[in-house]
This record gives structure tokens, sequence and C-alpha cells, in this order.
């Protein structure tokens, strides 16, 4: 524990990608295999407040200070005789770390700081509890034995990992965002009235930020400052760019209400959000750059070495308003979604177009250049395809009809850019469709809201929804798993009038 806390806050201080415990887990990330990060990706614990996203994370890290706290216990019992079994295995340990985090896709020479401390202060603690706990020194000589003692060592260095743990994470929480708002010169057109139904169980149009989706595969959030983040444009460009953080400001900084969805969205699922984001035209920085052509992917790279393929036809779309975006409703990004800058295509699932803590974007070609999930077998574009969702009644709920013996059923339905023109309810599988209720159309990027009032007996029902888009096309009842370009068929539940 000592070498764990002792690297975590070297790691603070210098490189906080380089913890050899985050180093580690972002290992098992990257080399897993694609069924076991689906597995990862769908846990959730509700009762420890751990939301997809968010609980595979806390899940791995907890499974790997397991596994460490075996280790040590056994290399304990191990070395009762003498130290060389515990310092094998300390060294062992502090091997494997150094390897996470020379192999990982952001190494550099500071990244070493953070594991050889962590070996060296594991090597030395493990020294001297042992002459606490058997009376006898590092070389073997016999000393005085000191149960006391060595309780009160082992509670001392205890105490001291967790103490300096703590300041490692500190310390590299500092390297947050800037404070303040960030004004577009050109903001997105007010959202109007009646473009939600929140009063009846919907989401309200725009989703505040502390609730807005999270899935990507940071173990720990990258934490870099807007002095020291640049970004790199290059590859099949007929003038590369470098350009800094005041630049991306200095803009023209525009505003798009847009909503993004995750592809890891099951039917009737909530990986799926809107903000109002700004930030510069990603089509028009391109255009600085002169995409030469064959250029049909634009491969984008996060600081943490994650990364994705756009098609580069998508962006250079006069329409596409695809950003880099700097700011997510008038506030800095938050660090969880990207700060300081990060890619947002309207249209397109999250894998293939969403790249947070963006660092680089190379001009490339599919055959030459495989992105993080293509290469594990997903789809190259991944256009959004048309889907719905009920959001009232909830699944299993006992509901009580209204005053006028009437029941709301209401959801949303998305499909980002075509837009939603109808949304259509069947109730108990036999029913006929009827049209629901829309709410105002903000623009084809976003969400679209539904309702229908529906008087309904008392007893055990089951409602479907599907969505039509402006094309013409209506959301298939065919079913299909999110892997590998996205969920698919028609959203039923069922539930109980009281």
């Amino acid at each position: 524990m000592a070498a764990l806390g002792v690297g975590q806050l070297a790691a603070g201080l210098v490189a906080p990608a380089s913890a050899p415990v985050l180093a580690v887990a972002d290992a098992v990330v990257r080399l897993s295999p694609e069924w076991l990060t689906e597995i990862g990706k769908g846990l959730e614990f509700p009762a420890l407040g751990l939301v997809k996203g968010v609980a595979d994370k806390v899940a791995l890290l907890a499974g790997i200070g397991g596994v460490v706290l075996l280790l040590a216990a056994a290399a304990g019992v191990a070395s009762r005789r003498r130290p060389l079994p515990g310092r094998l295995l300390i060294v062992a340990l502090g091997a494997a770390g150094l390897a996470a985090v020379v192999s990982s896709p952001v190494f550099g020479p500071a990244h070493l700081v953070a594991p050889l401390a962590a070996l060296v202060v594991g090597l030395a603690a493990f020294d001297a509890l042992r002459i606490l706990a058997t009376g006898h020194s590092a070389d073997g000589e016999p000393r005085l034995p000191a149960r006391r003692g060595a309780l009160l060592g082992i509670a001392a260095v205890g105490a001291g990992a967790l103490a300096t743990g703590l300041g490692g994470l500190t310390v590299a929480a500092t390297r947050t965002t800037r404070p303040g708002t960030i004004t577009a010169a050109r903001p997105a057109p007010p959202v109007p009235p009646g473009a939600d139904f929140a009063q009846v169980g919907t989401p309200t149009f725009v989703t505040d930020n502390r609730d807005f989706y999270r899935i990507d595969t940071a173990i720990q959030v990258p934490r870099i400052s807007a002095e020291d983040w640049s970004l790199r444009v290059h590859g099949m460009v007929d003038t590369p760019l470098r350009l800094g953080y005041d630049d991306l400001l200095a803009g023209p900084l525009l505003e798009r209400t847009i909503t993004l969805t995750c592809v890891s969205n099951e039917v009737n699922g909530g990986l799926i959000s809107t903000a109002n984001f700004t930030g510069v035209s990603l089509r028009e920085l391109l255009l600085r750059a002169g995409p030469r052509p064959g250029a049909d992917q634009i491969h984008s790279t996060s600081v943490d070495g994650w990364t994705a393929g756009t098609p580069t036809d998508v962006v250079m779309r006069p329409d596409s308003d695809a950003l880099l975006a700097v700011a997510m409703n008038g506030q800095p990004l938050p660090p969880e979604h990207g700060y300081p800058v990060r890619m947002v295509v309207p249209g397109l699932y999250g894998f293939v177009s969403a790249t947070k803590w963006l660092t680089d974007l190379e001009l490339t070609t599919f055959d030459a250049t495989q992105a993080y999930w293509t290469r594990r077998g997903w789809a190259q574009r991944a256009p959004i395809k048309t889907q719905s969702r009920i959001d009232r009644p909830r699944p299993l709920a006992t509901v009580t009809p209204g005053p006028n013996g009437q029941v709301t059923l209401a959801g949303i339905a998305w499909a980002q850019t075509r837009g939603i023109d109808k949304v259509e309810v069947r109730l108990d599988e036999a029913g006929a469709w009827r049209p629901a209720q829309l709410s105002a159309q903000v623009n084809r990027a976003t969400w679209r809201m539904w309702r229908l009032d529906v008087p309904l007996a008392p007893g055990s029902h089951f409602v479907q929804c599907r969505a039509t888009d402006a094309t013409g096309a209506t959301q298939t009842p065919q079913p299909a798993p999110p892997i590998p370009d996205g969920a698919a068929g028609w959203p039923g539940i069922r539930f109980t009038v009281a």
C-alpha cells in the first residue's frame, strides 16, 4: 500500500497518467477482449450511486486493489523465515506497473518517476515492517521482537499510503478548467417553449452538465491545463497546423444545440443527452489545413491515447455543424466531458465522432489506420439509427389515472441529423398504432419528446412505441444488439393501472 500511495503522489506531481495502479487498469482496458469490455460497460450499482460509465472503472480499480492486498498478505506469510519471497513479489509487482506505464500510448520519460518511486518505497516499507514483525533485520540478524511496534508500523504505513494516495489525486485534480463562462459569437437559437414534456416525465430538453451521460475508457479523468494543451492537425493535408487553446477561443466561436448518443445504448436505454456546445467549426479548421483527395478518415487521438475514426465526408458537409467544442451549456467543458477540447459531430455515434481530451487530428484513410473500437470489429461509419424510448410510466410501475380517467405515456425519440417527424404508440400488442403528440422541434440534430394521454382499464398493460424520421423511414422492429453499429427494435414496457 505504501508503494501505491507514493506512486500516486509522484504521478500527481509529475504525470497523472503514470500512477502504477491506473496504468495497469488502463492496460487491462486496452488489452481486454471486446466481449469483456462490453460486460464492464454494462455494470451499474445504483444503490452505491455508481452509474454506467463509472461503475466499471470503480470495479476494475477495486479488483486490482484486492489482488494486490491478497498478494501482499501471501508475501508476508511466505517471508516469515527469510525476506526473499516478499522482495521478489514486490519487484514483480513493480515490474508489472512499470511495464504498464511504458506500454501506454502516452508514455514519456517523466512517466518513469512514479513506478520507480513506488518500487523503491515498496521494498523499503517491506523490509521495515518485516523487522518489526519478526524481530529480524533485513539481512537476517536477530533483533528483539516488538509486536506492538509492528502493529503501529503497519498502521503508520497504511495511514501514510492513504495520505499520499489522496494527496496525489488532489494534486492531479488541481489541473482543472479555467473558471468563468464562454460566450459564442454566433449563439444557437433559443430553445422554444414546448420543446419538452418534462412536467409529465420526459427529460428537460437541455441536459444539465452534471447529468450528461459519460462513457469512455479513461480510468482516471485526464487533467491537462489549457496552457499546456495543443492540437496538431497533420497527415494528408497541404498545410499542417499546430493550435493552442487561446487560438480556438479566438474563434469565431459557434454554439450549437446537439444530442449525443452512445452506441452502447440499449433499446430504451439512457445513454443519450443534449447540450449547447460552443466551439470552432471543425470543417472550417480542416479547410485551413487543406485535406488532400482520398483522405476519407479523420483519425483523432485523446491525451490518454484513445482514438476514433470519423468519416471525412460527414464533417466536410456544409451543414455538418461539427465542432471542436470548448464549452458545454455556457461553461468550459467539465473535465469528465473532455476539457480542454473535444470533438462533437452530429449524427454519428460517439465512438466515431466524440473524442474527448482531444490532442491530435490526422487526415488519413480507413485502409491505413484503424481506431480503438474499429480494431475490435465495430462499425466504420456508424450513423445514429432512428430510435425512441418510453420514459413514463417506468417499467413495472403502478400508475393511477388522472381525474379524467386517462394515463399519460411519454418519452423521447431521435434520429440525428434527420430529425423526427412522427412517433406512434401501441397498447397491448394487438391494438392499433396511435400517433403521439410531439414537442416543438428545435433542430434535426436533437432529440424530440412525445406524449399520449389514453384511457386505460385497471390491470396490466404493455406499451410500445416507434419513431419515423424526416426521410420517412420508420424505426425497425427487428431487434439488434448495440454492437457493432447501434441497438435496434421497438422499446416496450409493462406496467399496471391501479
